[in-house]
């Protein structure tokens, strides 16, 4: 069922969410958020991804307040400052990997490809590569930002 592959990939992820975002507390709202758009996005789904990820991106800007009010642990940015986790899942999600680029095989089949699903193997492949990178760089930027504090 639809549910069961969600939650399985749900379990899935949590380590990831954890290693992507260190200072995120566990039992933050964020994390559903985070989890949802990113199953969203691996699935070709961007329709139902964005609803996830401006929520995302709520609830990371109240903890960033709640830093900078002393309700939360870790260091604040200043006002008007994306935190790291705001950075990294930004950038994550512009990176989008996706197992079933279900638009393209749609666009594809309307304009009468042979094989529409032909693209699933290169789209995984560009998709995999440039999530990684955003990956690397977002590890490389928060440990230089972790030393500057």
């Amino acid at each position: 069922t639809k549910a069961g592959v969600i939650g399985a990939l749900s379990k899935a992820l949590r380590p990831a969410i954890r290693f992507l975002f260190p200072r995120l507390p566990k039992e933050h709202k964020a994390n559903e958020y985070i989890t949802t758009n990113m199953i969203a996005n691996m699935l070709g789904l961007g329709w139902a991804a964005t609803p996830a990820g401006l929520q995302a991106m709520e609830a990371l800007n109240e903890l960033e307040e709640d830093r900078r009010q002393g309700k939360a642990h870790g260091p604040a940015r200043p006002k008007g400052v994306a935190s790291n986790e705001m950075c990294t899942f930004l950038i994550i999600n512009i990176s989008s990997l996706q197992l079933i680029p279900i638009n393209m095989i749609a666009y594809r089949s309307q304009y009468g490809s042979v094989n529409p699903t032909r693209i699933v193997g290169p789209g995984l492949v560009a998709t995999a590569i440039s999530t990684l990178v955003g990956c690397l760089y977002c590890m490389w930027k928060n440990r230089k930002r972790g030393r500057e504090e």
